[in-house]
């Protein structure tokens, strides 16, 4: 052989041994501004994956190869973000995808607003099912750790973590009735809430506005909260009222978390009702001092002027003492009708809009306001509620328009505070289009970073993007989420900020939001493009209090 040869041979077999060398890395997202979930600001340059986390962030050391590699120069990348208040926990066992969160950058769903999904009785499981609507599904856990090993066993594309639902273990325990518990009632609760935070609950979520958790004392939620701050764990609470009684339910929530010794959370901050919207600068005021004090408080908002719940909510809670059937037999006793008339507080029914029926009959009232069914009855308001739900059997879900924008403004401006959509997460097809939906359900975090960020200026983006990862991954206590750090979960959002935006409105909800390209859950691909890709990598995500059994 030559002598060229002799040289020219050594590098050929190195360059074939380069060439057949495996990737060094599963992804590389090059060239995006990335925005690591601190609060601090972008700067340009690669992040690197391996298998399910995150091996290197910034610039990059030598020619790094990998499986995939994703040009993101000129768009943010970002941490996946957490859906602080989610009721996906039902959407998910129809349609896994996720599909109106994840196509919005959400990798980690948090359920748990009073009500969970676990633990069950027997009777509480035929009741799961008998109550159901459009979305059908069978109950075959028990327990809140099984229900969500079952969830990401039947595959999910987003992350799943919950609390215990304080109402869950009351009706577990006590039914539907309105009293306290005795004391070995109190007992075998505090015992559910041990065995939950055990199997990874994030802590105890209350809903105090809604009956039977209405008839929760202070007492009794000290006692449960207690429970999960042995573990770590939180108390979020949707306080006793969000109107009249605004400032008082936020002295209560205040004084349990000051006598626990729990961190605390607010469930969609908010001042209910035109008469009310001045009390917001006073709550903040409130928790703004309780928080120099030390108090670990924090809370969450959806970014709209219009709250959704059960048309039933505007009832007096006593009418709903024994479970649904007592209060369908008490809604039809003339008597009682007259008391819940009287008793009733409605908004403006031209505010009211009606999203949810479960009777056929009655479907093609969605997207009416009360006022118009009422006018198309010619019955009042009042009467038009009550008679409403006997025919739907139900609570009807319902958009009601009682806040202020301005306040809306203030709250998302507030360093201390998360967010979440308090809707489920559908698709804009199939089963979900047969009742209506408050937007949030597909514009919550588009709207933040499209209207609020970009649009309005009422946030930086950096600083947004930390109240949408690391600061609720922090609150809840959770390791290696919510950064772009290495030894992360490669849990990722691509997205243009010059083009985030949510489209769906109040009158045509079920549409899905862009500016989202793509998205990683664990380091596997659900979003790419702007397309879902059918991937369900989604784990159960685990409170400080898992034991690992």
């Amino acid at each position: 052989m030559s002598t060229v040869g002799k040289l020219i041979l050594p590098l050929v077999v190195l360059l074939a041994a380069a060439c057949s060398r495996p990737p060094e890395v599963d992804l590389l997202i090059r060239n995006g501004t990335i925005y690591d979930g601190s609060g601090d600001s972008g700067f340009v340059g690669d992040l690197a994956v391996d298998g399910d986390r995150i091996v290197d962030v910034g610039e990059l050391p030598g020619p790094l190869r990998a499986a995939v590699e994703i040009d993101a120069e000129g768009l943010a990348v970002a941490p996946g973000f957490i859906n602080m208040l989610s009721w996906a926990n039902t959407t998910l066992l129809v349609d896994g995808r996720g599909l109106s969160d994840v196509s919005q950058g959400v990798t980690l769903e948090v359920f748990g607003e009073g009500l969970s999904m676990g633990p069950l009785t027997e009777e509480m499981k035929v009741e799961m099912v008998e109550r159901q609507g459009d979305l059908r599904f069978n109950v075959e856990w028990t327990t809140l750790g099984e229900y969500l090993d079952y969830l990401v066993e039947r595959g999910v594309a987003p992350n799943v973590a919950s609390f215990v639902g304080a109402t869950t273990v009351r009706i577990h325990e006590l039914g539907h009735e309105d009293r306290a518990p005795m004391p070995e009632e109190l007992e075998r609760m505090k015992s559910l809430v041990h065995q939950a935070m055990r199997e990874g609950a994030l802590g105890v979520g209350s809903s105090l506005i809604y009956a039977p958790a209405f008839f929760a004392d202070t007492e009794e939620l000290v006692a449960l909260a207690t429970v999960a701050g042995e573990y770590g764990g939180m108390y979020i609470s949707h306080i006793r009222d969000e109107g009249e009684g605004l400032l008082d339910a936020l002295e209560e929530f205040l004084a349990i978390v000051e006598r626990t010794g729990v961190r605390g959370e607010i469930y969609h901050l908010k001042a209910n009702r035109e008469q009310n919207w001045g009390k917001l600068e006073e709550a903040i005021s409130l928790i703004e001092q309780a928080r120099k004090r030390g108090l670990a408080i924090t809370a969450d908002v959806y970014p709209y002027a219009a709250s959704a719940t059960g048309l039933s909510a505007r009832m007096p809670p006593w009418v709903r003492e024994g479970g649904h059937e007592a209060w369908m037999k008490r809604l039809q006793d003339p008597a009682t009708r007259a008391r819940v008339r009287e008793e009733m507080t409605l908004i403006a029914p031209e505010r009211v809009l009606l999203v949810g029926f479960r009777s056929e009959e009655l479907k093609p009232l969605t997207g009416k306001t009360l006022a118009e069914v009422a006018a198309m009855r010619g019955t009042s308001p009042e009467d038009t509620v009550i008679d409403l739900i006997i025919e739907d059997d139900s609570r009807i879900g319902t958009v009601y328009f009682g806040m202020s924008e301005e306040n809306v403004r203030k709250k998302i401006a507030l360093p201390w505070v998360a967010f979440g959509s308090d809707a489920g997460a559908p698709a804009p097809e199939g089963v979900f289009l047969l009742s209506g939906s408050h937007p949030r359900a597909y514009g919550t975090f588009a709207r933040i970073l499209g209207k609020f960020v970009r649009e309005e200026g009422v946030v930086p983006l950096a600083e947004a993007l930390r109240r949408m990862t690391s600061l609720p991954a922090g609150n809840l206590g959770l390791e290696d989420r919510g950064e772009l750090a290495p030894g992360y979960f490669a849990d990722i959002v691509v997205f243009d900020p010059a083009e985030i935006r949510d489209h769906a409105t109040y009158r045509r909800p079920h549409q899905l939001s862009s500016g989202v390209i793509h998205v990683f859950v664990n380091g596997v691909q659900v979003l790419a493009d702007g397309a879902h890709t059918g991937a369900r990598p989604g784990r159960v995500v685990r409170g400080p209090g898992w034991t690992g059994d």
